[in-house]
């Protein structure tokens, strides 16, 4: 199966009932990992890139990766999606690449830390959407701004700061109105990394961050046929914590997303779920633990095999959590050339 327009897996979804997750990459083995766990749950995937990635691995490094996943696995619909896009020129370069879906993140000014105005985002989103649409390939907004800083991006907004950049529902409306945007992002009181809350417990533990579902329940309500996106959605489950801390590492104070609460998003419209970090942890675990456990140790494939079973065991868990599982055959793929004469009418 082709690669296909983000568009399309979210419109399925929507028309399912389920959401589905978006997997952040870097390297071959998440890559891999996350084609191995979608051909076992039979689900259709997106696979995305940060700015960060891109800086790391490059761009056409992990484009054509993404197509030897996508020869390797025809049958699963994939949408190639470049995540947090900063500015025009990035977002071209991925549609120039073949990339099905961009993301401009025009919440945040170029330099990938700043808020944006309202209007600002508008103006860019609306220009990134004209431009996209006339190669058939999804974009996605984002209104409101996530706390939290992962790969450089992000404000580093402080738990009150958050507060104030939750995403209004009326202004959402009038912003996919205006812009034309295929999937939405909103901000709810999540964050990227792994440490989501400073919120504690009588006992000192860390509490996961109290979420705006209303917000979500609201806009859904307006925007009924509105694909929303959460942002920051890891659920940093303490076992994987545990693991990287039992063999070495030091990570007090984490808090994640509980599953039931992105289950409850997608019950009221959220279409993509970003995970990124769980897979971060798994791999780091699986790594540490050959590390210490068998220190003579040099050959790459030693630990990276063990850490892409650990990523897959995420993905696999989230692909039946979301509800993808079991819909990759759900529908014929759709072309971009065919995407483009949608965008026409």
């Amino acid at each position: 199966m082709p690669q296909v327009p983000m568009r399309q897996i979210l419109d399925e979804a929507a028309k399912g009932g389920y959401g589905v997750g978006a997997f952040n990459v870097n390297n071959m083995e998440q890559i891999q990992a996350i084609m191995e766990a979608a051909n076992e749950t039979n689900s259709p995937v997106i696979i995305q890139a940060s700015c960060g990635a891109l800086k790391y691995s490059k761009m056409i490094y992990l484009k054509k990766l993404m197509e030897a996943a996508a020869e390797e696995y025809p049958h699963i619909p994939l949408a190639v999606h470049l995540d947090h896009g900063r500015d025009m020129g990035t977002c071209l370069e991925a549609i120039a690449l073949g990339f099905t879906s961009v993301m401009i993140d025009g919440s945040l000014l170029a330099d990938g830390k700043t808020v944006a105005t309202y209007e600002q985002n508008v103006e860019i989103t609306k220009r990134v959407v004209e431009i996209a649409h006339m190669f058939g390939v999804t974009v996605e907004g984002e209104l409101g701004a996530l706390g939290g800083i992962e790969d450089g991006h992000g404000a580093g907004l402080s738990d009150d700061q958050l507060q104030d950049h939750l995403t209004k529902p009326e202004q959402a409306e009038e912003f996919v109105a205006l812009t034309g945007v295929d999937a939405l992002a909103v901000s709810i009181g999540t964050s990227h990394g792994a440490f989501k809350s400073t919120v504690k417990d009588a006992d000192g533990n860390v509490l996961p961050p109290t979420l705006a579902m209303d917000r979500i329940r609201e806009i859904h309500k307006r925007m009924p046929n509105c694909h929303m996106v959460m942002h920051g959605s890891s659920s940093v489950p303490k076992a994987l914590v545990d693991i990287i801390n039992q063999y070495g590492g030091n990570m007090p104070g984490t808090a994640g997303i509980p599953v039931e609460k992105i289950r409850e998003g997608i019950d009221h419209g959220v279409r993509k779920v970003n995970v990124d970090t769980d897979s971060r942890l798994a791999m780091t675990g699986a790594i540490r633990k050959v590390f210490v456990e068998t220190p003579g140790k040099f050959d790459p494939r030693d630990y990276l095999k063990p850490a892409r079973e650990a990523a897959k065991q995420v993905y696999l868990d989230r692909m039946v959590a979301f509800g993808q599982a079991g819909h990759a055959d759900d529908y014929k793929p759709m072309s971009l050339e065919a995407a483009k004469k949608l965008y026409k009418k």
